[in-house]
């Protein structure tokens, strides 16, 4: 009984983790699933428990031949590539593991799925040069700000002493833009400086705060439809950075479709869901927030679509390329991601936010 307990333990802490995890017996049949699977295949649980396992796997000849050798006692593990079926949606590729498991005398199946585990190496490039990105623009910052003001200073008092005041276009120019570069300066040193005030936070009233402001500056020929799922719950957040976070992608997205206002074709849809069993930062979330801001520009240039959550990093002229990385910093302070899909005609923008379990 006591073995019985310890196992069913360590069975809950598989319930928490990303790896989709079955057990079944020599016959096929499924006696144990995760969370993790259960939502991978969009099956309830009881649809799985008891049923042969094969099943879910466009080629079930993988899965025979194991319990094949299992029974024989020809393996004690077998790795392979397959294909996992999913209810109502098409197949997905998962690297399988299926190990001898003694004690119960059945398989451990351990199932990893190809295209998570492509995100979350992304994810994980992203969050290591977010990282890279904060340290190198501190200090890059620092080192402009200081000599900046002994220029504009400077100027300042050459400017007094000039015996001619058509000179001082040239004073006025180097004034001027000392003041633009301080500017970005304080952009760039900006995540760093605001303190991180958390308390209950309704998305949906960023939301409507975001496309109030973007609304007022481009009052004509742009369309901001909402496609919200009222069932949400608030999330502890810090709200002025979620408006922020969310105003630098709505107004890039604004910025892009000018030329559709002109035609009245400029749209930018704001969508809300819940998504379930997602992990952020190796972290397994039972539940967390989707926002999509989805618009029908032009897309992202191919060249710098990989590159647009870098700092200085634009593909509109005139941008500072800055709006970008700002945003995923004050998502990452959240413990969520934004990622971005593009292609001619339709962008997608989608920020990840864990809800509390």
């Amino acid at each position: 009984m006591s073995d019985l307990r310890a196992m069913d333990r360590e069975w809950q802490a598989l319930e928490h983790i990303a790896t989709l995890v079955a057990v079944i017996r020599l016959d096929g049949a499924a006696v144990r699933v995760n969370a993790a699977l259960e939502n991978a295949l969009g099956v309830s649980r009881k649809s799985i428990l008891g049923h042969y396992f094969g099943g879910f796997f466009q080629d079930d000849e993988l899965i025979h031949k194991a319990l094949v050798d299992a029974r024989a006692q020809r393996f004690s593990s077998l790795r392979f590539e397959a294909q996992l079926r999913r209810s109502l949606q098409d197949a997905f590729p998962v690297h399988a593991n299926l190990s001898w498991w003694e004690e119960e005398e059945s398989i451990l199946v351990e199932l990893w799925p190809l295209e998570q585990q492509v995100r979350q190496d992304r994810e994980e490039r992203v969050r290591e040069q977010a990282l890279a990105n904060k340290e190198l623009i501190r200090n890059l910052a620092h080192e402009i700000k200081n000599p900046l003001g002994g220029i504009r200073g400077a100027a300042q008092l050459l400017e007094l002493e000039l015996p001619d005041a058509q000179l001082k276009e040239y004073t006025d120019v180097i004034i001027h833009e000392a003041d633009r570069l301080q500017a970005l300066v304080d952009r760039l040193l900006a995540p760093h400086r605001h303190p991180h005030t958390v308390g209950d936070v309704n998305i949906h009233e960023v939301c409507e705060r975001v496309c109030q402001l973007v609304l007022l500056e481009y009052p004509q020929g742009l369309r901001i439809e909402r496609d919200y799922d009222t069932s949400l719950p608030e999330i502890r957040g810090d709200r002025e950075q979620l408006i922020q976070a969310l105003l630098n992608i709505v107004q890039n997205a604004a910025q892009v479709l000018v030329p559709q206002m002109a035609q009245d074709q400029a749209r930018i849809t704001l969508r809300t869901r819940i998504a379930r069993q997602l992990t952020l930062g190796r972290k397994r979330h039972k539940l967390a927030l989707e926002l999509h801001v989805i618009d029908n520009g032009p897309g992202i240039e191919p060249d710098i679509k990989e590159r647009i959550f870098y700092p200085l990093v634009t593909g509109r002229d005139g941008g500072t390329g800055l709006g970008l990385p700002l945003a995923q910093t004050f998502v990452q302070r959240h413990e969520g991601l934004i990622e971005c899909e593009s292609e001619p005609g339709r962008t997608d923008f989608r920020i990840m936010l864990p809800l509390t379990d």
